[in-house]
């Protein structure tokens, strides 16, 4: 089961940092096709934000064919994102944190690394495409 978190300060729109959750969640391997998501009310009860804000974001989900919703029952994950299988995407994990680590040791914040991470990200795809 996914547990929502808000980054209000974030400058993203509440329905969309659900959106987004929801999709690495799909990712990670977290959420599995046939999974349920928490109901708008158990997600309004956690979060304090306005019902529509969660029926929202899953009218998103279901629109990019992610998620279904099935009338008295919930909403459904209806497909996953994952592309590496699991062994592989733990061993880049793995790697990954090993890789934060030392740049956490050579004093870089988290704002450090991330804009480290983007700036490589977009490198390396900008030169295979």
């Amino acid at each position: 089961m996914i547990e929502f978190h808000l980054d209000r300060g974030s400058g993203v729109s509440t329905y969309l940092q659900l959106v987004h959750q929801v999709k690495h969640a799909l990712r990670l391997g977290v959420l599995q096709p046939g999974d349920k998501l928490p109901t708008a009310k158990e997600v309004v009860a956690r979060l304090a934000i306005n019902p529509n804000t969660v029926l929202k974001a899953y009218r998103e989900l279901e629109r990019e064919g992610l998620a279904i919703g099935r009338p008295g029952q919930g909403t459904f994950v209806r497909r996953s994102l994952r592309t590496a299988d699991a062994g592989e995407q733990a061993r880049l994990a793995a790697q990954l944190s090993a890789w934060v680590g030392q740049a956490r040791r050579a004093g870089l914040d988290q704002e450090d690394v991330e804009a480290l991470f983007a700036s490589v990200l977009m490198d390396s795809f900008r030169r295979s495409a």
